[in-house]
This record gives C-alpha cells, structure tokens and sequence, in this order.
C-alpha cells in the first residue's frame, strides 16, 4: 500500500491537482485502492503482479511468449490453475477497466442496475458520442442532440453518479479517442462496449469491444471469460513515407485476412517497420482490426508511446513502464500461428470497397476497376475524422493537401467534412489553424463525435436508392451504413486520400501521378502529405466535459420514466424449461451477408437503445430473405400472409410458437451491439443456426440464453426449408464439445436429422439454463 501511495503521490505531482485530460482519482477507485491485483496505470504493485503471472505462465508453458499473450495471461484470475491452449480453452480473466459509449451504455447500465449491486468494481468511464446527428456543423448539432436526447444523457449522468462511472458528456469526443488520451497505457486490458475499442492497442494495450454483459461481468467484479485467442503476427519492415500512411497497413491486412481472418485470434504487430508508425497511427491500424474479425491487435511498447503519454499529461506512466519493458514486448523467438509479413516501403496507398472493408484495391488501380465494374467515378462527398482517424497528425496531413490547393486558387470538387476525434484535437486544431484551412477548402467541421461513421448523418445531396459514391477513412463500409441509402458506394482510405480525392471530385484521381488543374487554368501536383505526430506546444484541452462521480452517492436518483420511449428497465428473461425446443419455427432464413447492422441497424434506431421493446421493431429489417431475395418480407407460417421480420416474431411470440433463425458465413460481424442478440431473445427467438459466427455476436448470443449453433457439415444450411419446423434435441445432456441434433421436419412430411455444433463451456450452460447470463449472476448473489 505504501508503494500504492507513492504512485499516486508521484502521478499528482507530476500532472497537478487540476490536471483534466487525466483523473488520477477516476483512475484509481476505491475498489482498486484495495485491490490492485487491477494493475492500475502507473502502479508498480499493478505490473509487479503483472510480472509475476507472466512468469509464472512461462515456466508452465515452457516456451518464449507473444506480447498478447504475456498481457493476457498477466491479468488471468487464477496464472497457476488455468488450462492454456490457444483456440480451444476459455480463460477467466480480471480487466483492469470497462468504457462505454452511450448507445450500448444505456442497456450496460439497465442490466447493472438489474444486477442488484451498489457500485462497480473496477473503474468504468461512460462517453456520449453516439447519439448526435451531423445535420448543420458541430455547435448547432451537439445544441440539438443536447435537446433531444436530454432523457438518455440525464438518466447516463445520474447512472453514473450513483453507481461510481466517470461521465464523459456529449462534445467530448469520441470513446476510443478519449481513452487513447486518458486511459489506455502499455499493459493494460481494458473492455469496452463498442466493436473499435481495439484502438487502445496503438498505446500497448489489449483492449477489447464486448457486449454490455460482457461490461456487466467486468463491472461486478467478476473473473471475465474469454477464449485463449490464437495469435496472429504481422512482421513489418521498411518506412512508411510519402503518400502512404498507418491506415494502408490495415487496409491492406484486411484484403489479406478478409473481414472473418482475424476471428478468434489477436493480431500482433511486430518488426523492425514499427517505430516508423506514430502511437496514433498505430491506435488507426489496431482500431479497424475488428473489421478482420480480430479480438483485437496490439502494438509493442515503443518511443513513440513513450512520446504520445508525455505530451498527454502522464509522463509518470512511462517511467514506470521503461522499469517493466520486457514484459511489454514480445519474447525473442515467440511463436505465431500465422505470419504475414509487410514491407512498409513498398506498401502503396489503399482504398477499400464497396460495401465490405476487405475488398482492398490499390488507389492506382481504383478508377479502372470502378469504371470496369459499373460504381460511379464521381465523389459525391468525402468525409475525414471518425474514431480510425481524427488524430493531430491525421488533421495535419490532410490540412497540408488543402493548402496546397487553396494556395492555388482551388476548393474541393466534392462536399468535405471533417469530424474531430474529440474536445482536445478539436481545440487543438483550431488553435493551430488547421481547422480553418479545412474550411476555407470548403470542409464543414462536425461534432466531436461519431457522426455519419455510425450513420448519424442526415444526409441531403442524394435521394434513398440514387446510386452515388462516397469516400471516408472511416473503418466499416457495409451497406447503408453511413447514409441509410443502399445505393451508396462507400470505400474506406486514408483522410490524406478523402481529402485528394474530395479535391480532385473523382475515383479516378491518383495524387502519386496525377494532376489537379486550377481555377486559373494551371495544373499542378499535389506534393506528398506532411504533418506533425504531435502539436509542438502541449495540447489544447478545450472546454472540460468530464463529470467524477461523487464520493457519497446515497442520495442521487435515477429516474426511468415507466411511459418513456427512449428507456425502459428490463424484465428477466424465462428460464430453461428443462426440455427440448420442439416445433420451432424459422422467422427467416438469411441469404449471404449478415450484420449486426442487417441484425439492429443503426442511424435513426439509436433513440431506442434504451427500450429494449422499441428498438425491437428493427429486429432482422436488414436482412435478405432467401425465399424472396427481399428484405423485410418474410411468410407469416401461422396464417399464411407476408409481414415485417419484427412483426411476424411477435407474432409467433404472442402465439406461443418459438422460432429460429437460420444463416451463412460469418454471422454478426460488425458492431459489438448487444441489441442483436437482445433483441430475437425479446421476441421470442431461442436459436441461431449459422455456418459460422463473428466472435463478439456469438457470445453476445450466449449472454442473453440463446443458443447460437452452427451446421456440423455447411451444406446442411442448403436443407432448411422457410416453410420447415425445428427441434433441437439433446439439451438435457448438454455438455461442452458434446454436438446437438436439430430434427428439420418438412411440410411434406418427411423429416431430416443434422448435427449441430456449439462453443458453450460449463459456465455458458449454466447461463441457458438460468435463462441468461444477468440470471445466473443473480443465482449466485
């Protein structure tokens, strides 16, 4: 303890007792203060108990270890008992911390307060960056969203205040900016409640998006299950120089990977290539991992993490850090289950797309394969920011194109927008006057917050089903994603390429040869992009939006207004009746891709994140329909009509008929919203059947006492009929690697018997059983 104080003492005194972009208190809870088995930042016991798990786990392993693995076994629950095999045994595991965005916070924090318990256990931050819509400019959209969301962001603020969560309000930024700048450290394991929080992985964490009862677990104090991820190695070599940049390196790992590669597995970055990437930029390429499926990816400790927490206040962690550097590397001779390897001298610019961010096409090559496959050359919009990249340096990359051209004369072709990662790069910038230049070349600065990356965008230059194309560095491009318009080509680049390409208004635009011609008549070339890693005076940390919960919280009150249409507290699910699902019904068989997004969109549904009923009625819209190739139709088996996906389920809901879903490959990728598997369990849902499944889906599926089953044999998708009934038979011996049998009964009335996989582990059963994991955790208070 006196070495605990010590720290504290060290931390206080170097960022002052005001500091605001790092609260020493928020950091160290008073849970944590008993317990720093947490391995606080900056706390010696924290690594030293670090330390001695990965020693521990060495000389049981007998072998060199990776980074992930090292951060991963340092923070098991129990380094000497725990069964270790990379892809095949579940670790129970203790986080040091939990972050939530305020979309999946809502249902985070309804299942918490559920639970029945008076505070969190380890230290958890709320951010509101979800629900404001880019309409207008940043002032007058986070004006608005204040307005209309005042219920959420008051019922989050008090949540938070009453249950000990640091309340980041709406402008500060967005979640995975904020804990780059405040939060993450070389070692740490954080969880977040959002599909990117992988970005913490550019300042040597393993940091993971999870559900919210994943988040729930954590915040209880309870050990965390993961399965021991295999361990993916990307070796890079060369420099990074001219017009390539961080983001190419992802780009160009999710062509190699595809968007189900990474799947169970960490990707670790290593080599000589490294230290030519700022901390930012390799926070870009660890953050658009999850795009590859990847539990998340991480960066070895380097200089230039040592230099992104000097210059944000916490110089105090990194000489703590540099005392423990060799168990934030990985070991010499450590080995991978796959390595892919990338000259960084010769990687060149990428833009990924249409529609998936693993169709990588060099920008060189992008007009002729545009034009070839019929996507439209025009840029209608380009858009720069998002949580991938809104970082100092990325601002000034892509400042120093628009200057170029407004030194000559000349604005962009296309619509631009600029979104700041957060309160800090937004002051920043317009302190140093890349904020104007981006609006002088005809940018329209947006909120600090996630905006049309999320498809909080309301956008105007087009109408629904106008084919058109937009370019973004932002990291996911599915299918109507950013603008709810289906007909909308979007590829995913670096803001260095949006912005050439928002000046030049084209596809076929590549800045490495080509010219731009201005308004004068004279063509010129624009020169490769600079900018500074870092601002050279300290950063400008803007207006202060954080709220500390309060030391004494008995008083404060957290309303849920019964008739509300945004929030509603939740009733327990059913338990297991102890008997097979006999005669379900299947709602829809899906048909190719299918998304958390296809599951639960977004956009204009994130209003109802709260209300688990209302935001039901989205439930699958998004989904083709094998039958019919439509989406949003499917048979209504009981009375023989077509209706809505969400209709038809409470339909066989109120009938008391249960029903499955059917899928292909890779179901559930995307977004970490637990709304996708809240939602078919709400409506009366009680299995998925899938070739295979996205990590964070399927476990999100478990959580909520579904089972999320997978076809022994893949072709066996191709014998499901809409028109069949399902049982699944063999639950009352349900056991871990034990498969379940689905009898499929046609109407003709013959009948088919499959097997069917499953991950459960004892733990996860006993979650079915109960009826979900919130159950069982109030079985055993």
């Amino acid at each position: 303890m006196a070495s605990y104080c010590m720290t504290v003492a060290r931390l206080q005194l170097a960022l002052g007792t005001g500091a605001k972009r790092f609260h020493v208190s928020a950091v160290f809870s008073s849970k944590a203060k008993v317990a720093m088995s947490r391995f606080e930042p900056g706390s010696s016991i924290g690594y030293e108990k670090m330390h001695e798990n990965i020693n521990i786990v060495r000389r049981r392993l007998s072998r060199p270890l990776t980074l992930s693995e090292k951060i991963v076994y340092g923070h098991l629950d129990d380094p000497v008992g725990q069964e270790i095999d990379r892809g095949r045994t579940y670790l129970r595991l203790h986080p040091d911390r939990v972050a939530m965005q305020d979309a999946t916070a809502q249902m985070a924090m309804l299942q918490f307060i559920s639970s029945g318990l008076p505070k969190m256990a380890v230290p958890s931050t709320i951010h509101c960056d979800h629900l404001i819509e880019a309409q207008m400019g940043g002032t007058q959209d986070l004006q608005r969203a204040k307005e209309l969301n005042e219920e959420v962001y008051n019922f989050l603020a008090t949540a938070a205040a009453k249950y000990g969560v640091g309340f980041w309000k709406p402008g500060s930024g967005i979640i995975h900016q904020i804990i780059l700048e405040n939060y993450a450290y070389p070692g740490v394991m954080l969880i977040g409640t959002d599909s990117h929080t992988p970005n913490g992985g550019g300042l040597g964490g393993i940091c993971i998006g999870v559900g919210g009862a994943d988040a729930v677990d954590v915040m209880a104090g309870i050990p965390w299950e993961l399965k021991c991820p295999k361990v993916i190695g990307v070796r890079l070599t060369g420099t990074l120089a001219g017009w390539t940049s961080p983001k190419d390196v992802i780009l160009k790992v999710a062509g190699i990977l595809t968007v189900k590669g990474g799947t169970g597995a960490i990707v670790e970055y290593h080599g000589p290539g490294v230290d030519s990437i700022s901390c930012t930029g390799m926070a870009t390429i660890c953050n658009m991992g999850a795009e590859i499926g990847a539990t998340t990816s991480v960066f070895p400790y380097n200089h230039r993490m040592k230099t992104y927490l000097e210059k944000t206040g916490r110089g105090e962690i990194v000489s703590v850090a540099d005392e423990f550097k060799e168990d934030l590397v990985p070991d010499k001779g450590c080995e991978y289950d796959q390595v892919i390897e990338i000259n960084l001298s010769e990687l060149k610019p990428h833009i990924n797309g249409p529609f998936t961010p693993d169709l990588a096409h060099p920008v060189s090559e992008i007009g002729a394969i545009a034009k070839k496959s019929g996507w439209p050359l025009e840029v209608k919009v380009g858009l720069i920011g998002s949580c991938t990249n809104s970082s100092y340096e990325d601002m000034g990359r892509s400042a120093s194109l628009a200057k170029q051209a407004l030194d000559k004369g000349m604005k962009c072709k296309a619509q631009f927008t600029v979104t700041p990662g957060s309160e800090q790069i937004r002051a920043t910038i317009e302190r140093d006057g890349y904020a104007k230049i981006l609006s002088d070349v005809g940018g329209v600065v947006l909120a600090n917050a996630c905006g049309p990356c999320i498809g909080q965008w309301d956008r105007r230059d087009v109408k629904k089903g106008e084919k058109n194309t937009i370019v973004t560095s932002f990291n996911r491009n599915f299918t109507a994603r950013n603008d709810a318009n289906p007909a909308t080509h979007a590829f995913v680049t670096s803001p260095e390429i949006v912005t050439a390409l928002a000046l030049a208004g084209t596809l076929s635009f590549n800045p490495e040869t080509d010219y731009l011609t201005a308004p004068s008549g004279e063509k010129f070339k624009l020169q490769p992009p600079s900018g500074d890693e870092l601002p050279s005076r300290d950063f400008d940390p803007g207006q202060d939006t954080y709220q500390h919960p309060p030391a004494e919280s008995g008083s404060v009150k957290v309303d849920v207004n019964p008739s509300s249409n945004r929030l509603e507290l939740l009733t327990p699910f059913d338990k297991w009746n102890g008997k097979d699902l006999e005669n379900m019904r299947v709602l829809i068989k899906v048909k190719g891709k299918c998304t958390t997004d296809h599951i639960s969109a977004a956009g204009p549904w994130l209003k109802f994140r709260g209300h688990l009923d209302n935001i039901s009625n989205n439930l699958l819209i998004g989904a083709v329909n094998i039958e019919n190739d439509a989406v949003n139709k499917v048979k209504n088996q009981l009375i023989g009509e077509y209706g809505g996906v969400p209709d038809v389920a409470r339909f066989y809901k109120a009938n008391g008929v249960n029903w499955v879903v059917v899928g292909d490959e890779n179901y559930g990728e995307g977004s970490s919203r637990e709304h996708a598997a809240l939602e078919p369990r709400h409506l009366g849902g009680r299995a998925i059947i899938v070739k295979n499944f996205a990590r964070i889906h399927e476990t999100n599926l478990k959580k909520q006492g579904l089972l999320p089953l997978t076809f022994a044999d893949p072709s066996d998708y191709d014998k499901i009929r809409p028109d069949d009934k399902i049982s699944i038979i063999g639950l009352k011996s349900f056991a871990p690697g034990k498969p379940l049998t689905a009898v499929i009964k046609h109407c003709d009335g013959s009948e088919e018997y499959i097997s069917l996989n499953h991950t459960f582990n004892e733990t996860q059963i006993e979650w079915f059983k109960a009826g979900s994991a919130l159950n069982r955790m109030k079985e055993l208070q």
